[in-house]
Order: C-alpha cells, then sequence, then structure tokens
C-alpha cells in the first residue's frame, strides 16, 4: 500500500530554519515527481515545490523561491524541503504529494506535518 509520511515540522523562531522529510513506501519512488505543498489556517493548499526524477529539475513557488530547497534521494525514497530564513506567514500544515510522472491518475498524498514559525 503506497505511504507518504511527513516529519520535521515543529515551532520555529522567525529567520529560523527547519527540514523536513517525506518517506515514500509502497511505490517506484523514482518514477514520480515529488511536491510540498502547504495549507494555512482558514486558506486553500498552496503549492510550494516541486522536484522531477530522474533529473531533480525544480520550480518553487515565488513566495518561498530563494529560502526554501527541495531535493530527494531516490536511494532512501525520500523527499526532503530545507527552509530557511522562515517567517510567520510560513506557518502552515506541509503536505508531500507523488505522482506518477506518465500516469497523472496515479497519485498520493501524505498526512501532513505542521510547521509554525513564532517568537
Amino acid at each position: 500500500q503506497a505511504q507518504l509520511v511527513e516529519s520535521g515540522g515543529e515551532l520555529v523562531q522567525p529567520g529560523g530554519s527547519l527540514r523536513l522529510s517525506c518517506a515514500a513506501s509502497g511505490f517506484t519512488f523514482s518514477m514520480f515527481t515529488m511536491s510540498w505543498y502547504r495549507q494555512a489556517p482558514g486558506k486553500g493548499r498552496e503549492f510550494v515545490a516541486i522536484v522531477t526524477s530522474p533529473r531533480s529539475n525544480t520550480n518553487y513557488a515565488d513566495s518561498v523561491k530563494g529560502r526554501f530547497t527541495i531535493s530527494r534521494d531516490n536511494a532512501k525514497n525520500t523527499c526532503y524541503l530545507q527552509m530557511n530564513s522562515l517567517k510567520p506567514d510560513d506557518t502552515a500544515v506541509y503536505f508531500c504529494y507523488a505522482q506518477h510522472y506518465l500516469n497523472s491518475g496515479r497519485n498520493y498524498w501524505g498526512q501532513g506535518t505542521q510547521v509554525t514559525v513564532s517568537s
């Protein structure tokens, strides 16, 4: 059974850093494009970053460009989101998303991890 498990979310002060991890199981990780989305209280889910496979091409939302870095380790079936210079507006539940690079109908969501940026 396909599963994505996020971890690494916590309370951090403005200007701080966090690294989120997304551990995948139950599917061929290298065949899937990986993305991070987030949802702040009272708002819709929004795109944060994406990384392809196998070339690891990346793209980012304008709001995080230059501060966040997405990466993946296909040997460990894990995707990462390094978040630097965090702002209170980055407070949200962060979700990992996997989509097959050929068949968009094959996709999976994680359960989310809470990131809170506050002094």
